[in-house]
């Protein structure tokens, strides 16, 4: 299935950015990234998928080829579900399934508790249609303060963005997210990132000059040395900088309001959890597998055979380190033909 356009839809702060395959007179599928993602974290899984569906993969506000945000207009769990509702507006959607990994999922997750007559089918990857609270009462008020500070600090800074080599973006990234695979950080880095011409002085060259500093005198021609200098390209981030930790950006719920949010939901789901992937959104409590365990008998025990629970083998980012492992069971859930009927 290939690449069929970019899409550009205008928001009014700029626009969303995305990327569709298939046929738009196919049923629709939105696809939603995660956390400081892009649209990008779908190129490998799509390809696998049914092609009689339009996958739509959007940048969230801030991330990839997406506008970021006006100054002064804060990045909030629910301006991301708000997102949503634009983008099938400027689409002219008014029913269609949401494929949502990680963050994306419990966008669409939310999004199908507020709109539910608007979802068919949704399907989460790592994820969950909402946080809960449980591990993260005592952080809750910290995490709006930290959100508020980061937002002011960012915008009143005129500190450029910063520009470093391909290679130092690669490596830099993948230390931050250690379940993304070399080919796959390469793909994210492609949508995630700008690339500029810039120059960048030799470590040799710069070591030497370093050591002649220590002994109080620089060679002056030396600076000017064409063979210390090397014209290339460089890359910096495309995310907005006001988004850093996402506790910072979540909603976090009581157990009591989670049961009674999925109770709206009308559309089928389908919850693919990887062996190896996350269980808390702090990972020091990693290990602690109840909230999910939690999470998926609430969504059993209220939508009974309209649930449907996968696991697969991999990490967080299985979708894209090993799309064949989760692509089958995606492909059959979307074509599988039991509807739910809206309801207004």
């Amino acid at each position: 299935m290939g690449l069929i356009s970019e899409l550009k839809l205008a928001m009014p702060w700029g626009h969303i950015a995305a990327k569709a395959w298939g046929s738009h007179k196919s049923p629709p599928v939105l696809c939603l990234h995660g956390w400081l993602d892009n649209a990008n974290s779908f190129d490998r899984l799509i390809p696998l998928l049914p092609k009689d569906f339009y996958y739509v993969a959007m940048d969230f506000g801030g991330h990839g080829l997406s506008s970021h945000y006006s100054p002064g207009f804060p990045y909030d769990h629910q301006n991301f579900v708000s997102e949503v509702r634009r983008v099938a507006a400027a689409l002219k959607w008014n029913r269609f399934s949401l494929l949502g990994h990680s963050f994306g999922g419990t966008v669409g997750g939310m999004f199908s508790c507020i709109f539910p007559e608007m979802v068919d089918k949704l399907v989460l990857l790592e994820s969950s249609p909402f946080i809960l609270e449980t591990n993260e009462l005592e952080n809750m008020l910290s995490y709006k303060r930290k959100a508020i500070e980061n937002m002011l600090q960012v915008e009143a800074s005129k500190k450029p963005s910063q520009v470093v080599s391909p290679e130092e973006m690669l490596q830099g990234f993948l230390k931050n997210n250690s379940h993304v695979g070399e080919e796959c950080g390469k793909l994210l880095l492609q949508r995630g990132t700008t690339q500029v011409a810039t120059v960048f002085m030799h470590a040799c060259m710069l070591h030497r000059l370093l050591v002649a500093a220590r002994g109080s005198f620089v060679v002056a021609h030396g600076l000017l040395s064409c063979r210390m200098w090397t014209l290339s390209c460089g890359l910096f981030l495309n995310r907005d900088r006001r988004i850093t930790r996402p506790e910072y950006y979540f909603n976090f719920i009581s157990r009591e309001l989670f049961v009674h949010s999925i109770r709206k939901l009308q559309a089928r789901v389908l919850f693919i959890k990887a062996t190896q992937g996350f269980y808390d959104l702090r990972r020091e409590n990693d290990a602690n597998t109840e909230l999910v365990l939690f999470v998926t008998s609430s969504l059993r025990s209220t939508l009974k055979e309209r649930f449907q629970y996968e696991q697969v083998p991999g990490n967080h980012y299985v979708h894209m380190n090993q799309p064949q492992h989760m692509a089958g069971i995606i492909s059959s859930f979307l074509q599988s033909k039991e509807r739910i009927p809206a309801h207004l």
